[in-house]
């Protein structure tokens, strides 16, 4: 089995390093000071499982590659559209898209029976960019529930879970999903196929719509937003718009509000990857995971007006964010 992972980053990484374990054929895309780290010493595995190293190949360049069996995406939901080149020397025939995204997949409606079947979401695949980028019949949704870290170049720190589970937009359990699942499992992860996938991403978005824009406009960790009344109860408002814009899409989570609220506690003092950008300055991914919901609530005739609200101050922040970066980027002299 041949896997490309595309952007190679904490989770790509920590991906690819436990493939190449398993005993594929793995090349790493990637860039800067993590990428010379990586040719030069392999990916080094920082984990309370077990620490341990491995030495896929690493470039900048995909066309050193050429088609491979599976990509696995490494990128933010936000960096899609731009990705066309990158992809294009990966792709064969049959290759597939794995896609471990937070948020509503450009493919949510792609393989789904019904009034809404091939619907594109523009908050996810604005005028089909992204479609155009990546069929969606070339897709396979992954929902991650690791959390890993780039310690320094080259090292990944794992903190907590394996499990990344990935499923068919149209439900059924393919050999290309299999292929890839027992390679997985090989290498020391868990990848259960989820004939039911779209539930696993209404659960985990659950909390990532509550907690990741309310973490940006607050500049508060998670446990802090937990432990402040306010913020605690905009979190529960939020969850149960979002779990009544998944009913009416015909997604039962069988998820309480309260146990999401409970796991999030136990996270501690951790600061979301959205409020990690903003301190790098770097543009917010909330479009799959805050606009989309909004979009599917209109679609479904749902009513969201928190989501609506915390939506539009995220915009705003995002907004300021992506005007300054070019700004920030000139004064670090043009630093990627």
């Amino acid at each position: 089995m041949k896997v490309a992972v595309l952007g190679a980053g904490a989770i790509g990484a920590y991906v690819g390093a436990a493939l190449d374990r398993a005993g594929a054929e793995v090349h790493l895309v990637a860039r800067g000071a993590h990428l010379r780290a990586m040719r030069e010493s392999g990916v080094r595995v920082l984990s309370p499982r077990g620490d341990f190293s491995a030495t896929p190949h690493a470039t900048d360049d995909p066309a050193e590659i050429g088609p491979v069996d599976h990509v696995f995406l490494g990128l933010k939901a936000n960096q899609y559209a731009s990705a066309g080149p990158l992809l294009e020397p990966l792709l064969g025939p049959e290759t597939s898209l794995i896609a471990a995204q937070n948020g509503i997949p450009w493919w949510y409606f792609h393989g789904v029976p019904g009034p809404f079947e091939g619907r594109r979401i523009e908050a996810v695949d604005p005028g089909g960019a992204v479609s155009a980028v990546m069929a969606p019949e070339r897709a396979i949704g992954c929902v991650v529930y690791a959390a890993t870290e780039i310690a320094e170049p080259g090292v990944i720190r794992h903190l907590e879970g394996t499990r990344l589970s990935i499923g068919e937009p149209d439900g059924t359990i393919s050999a290309r999903c299999t292929e890839f699942a027992d390679a997985m499992v090989a290498g020391g992860l868990k990848c259960p196929v989820e004939p039911e996938l779209r539930k696993d991403i209404w659960v985990k978005l659950m909390g990532n719509i509550a907690f990741n824009p309310i973490s940006a406009l607050a500049r508060a960790t998670m446990a802090a937003i937990c432990r402040h009344d306010n913020t605690r109860a905009l979190v529960v408002e939020m969850m149960r718009e979002t779990l009544d814009v998944a009913t009416a899409l015909g997604v039962d989570t069988d998820v309480s509000i309260e146990r999401r609220l409970a796991g999030a506690e136990r996270t501690g003092e951790h600061k979301t990857s959205t409020l990690q950008d903003l301190e790098k300055g770097k543009p917010l991914e909330l479009d799959a995971i805050l606009a989309a919901v909004v979009e599917l609530a209109e679609l479904a005739d749902v009513a969201v007006p928190t989501l609506r609200v915390v939506n539009a101050l995220a915009d705003l922040l995002n907004a300021h964010v992506t005007t300054a970066t070019p700004a920030l980027a000139a004064a670090q002299g043009g630093a990627r």
